[in-house]
């Protein structure tokens, strides 16, 4: 049975695969990246089908990568009534680059997505959420680029990531594009990480759903939930170089997200971040 709040949310998948992770820079170059079976595709095809069993609409978030590799599977996920929404095109994070070097990026992406769908794509999101402090002019060349909304910024205190006194919710930027925020909840005096990723696998599903409802709630705005492929996936390669801390970052659980996502997909209404938000190009 669906939650009792009729509120609409918002589902998204970051479309990569367990090699591009930013838990394992540290270890992998892009130029190792060839030397990986990639498991994204089927992966994703996993999700599609568990989408339909529930009637669910997600945007994806794709990356350009991905896309150049497999452009079938991006024309499914379109077809089959999805939004396609860009990612960057190689998983580097965009404070990490200068301005030209983002754009580069972001164009590489933007393009072989349009080219590919016939259609203008409007959303974008930065790997790892890394726009912030340094580098609000990446918002900038998004504008310039033709986006209309990004959702890059995770108000939260993290070492890769957060933006702790930025807007919660979504807004409208000084630099005419939406902002839509990674969900947080106020609690003990700090704001609590419930978006989804690593913390919906180390949560215990019930904790999930009780947070989720005490957000709808508390604040009475749409909640948006991420995750990727790979997250599905417990039969990946385990890469032992890596540290202890990333490890246990990326794979923690990952034996049980199925089955606490076709718990989500029940218990909340869902649909694409166009939709949820009232996005349009």
């Amino acid at each position: 049975m669906k939650d009792l709040h009729t509120c609409l949310n918002a589902m998204t998948v970051d479309v990569e695969d367990f090699f591009h992770v930013s838990a394992f820079d540290k270890i992998i170059k892009p130029a190792d990246w060839e030397n990986f079976n990639p498991r994204v595709d089927n992966n994703t095809r996993r999700l599609l089908d568990i989408f339909a069993r529930h009637g669910v609409k997600s945007t994806f978030f794709v990356l350009g990568w991905v896309a150049e590799r497999y452009p079938q599977l991006i024309k499914e996920i379109h077809a089959q009534g999805h939004e396609i929404a860009s990612h960057g095109y190689a998983h580097r994070r965009a404070s990490e680059q200068s301005r030209e070097e983002f754009k580069q990026d972001v164009v590489r992406s933007k393009q072989h997505l349009e080219d590919l769908l016939g259609e203008a794509v409007i959303g974008y999101r930065a790997p790892s959420f890394s726009i912030g402090y340094s580098n609000e002019w990446a918002f900038e060349v998004l504008v310039e680029l033709g986006f209309v909304y990004s959702s890059s910024t995770y108000p939260v205190k993290h070492d890769l990531y957060g933006t702790p006194d930025w807007p919660r919710f979504a807004y409208n930027r000084p630099e005419n594009i939406i902002e839509i925020p990674i969900p947080t909840l106020k609690m003990f005096g700090r704001q609590v990480p419930i978006g989804g990723g690593g913390y919906f696998r180390l949560y215990p599903y019930g904790m999930t759903r009780h947070l989720v409802r005490k957000y709808l709630e508390k604040e009475k705005q749409p909640y948006s939930f991420y995750f990727h492929p790979w997250e599905i996936d417990a039969e990946q390669p385990r890469l032992t170089q890596a540290s202890a801390k990333s490890r246990f970052r990326h794979y923690v659980n990952l034996q049980h997200t199925e089955a606490k996502l076709e718990r989500l997909l029940q218990d909340f209404n869902w649909s694409t971040m166009k939709d949820v938000y009232g996005v349009n190009a």
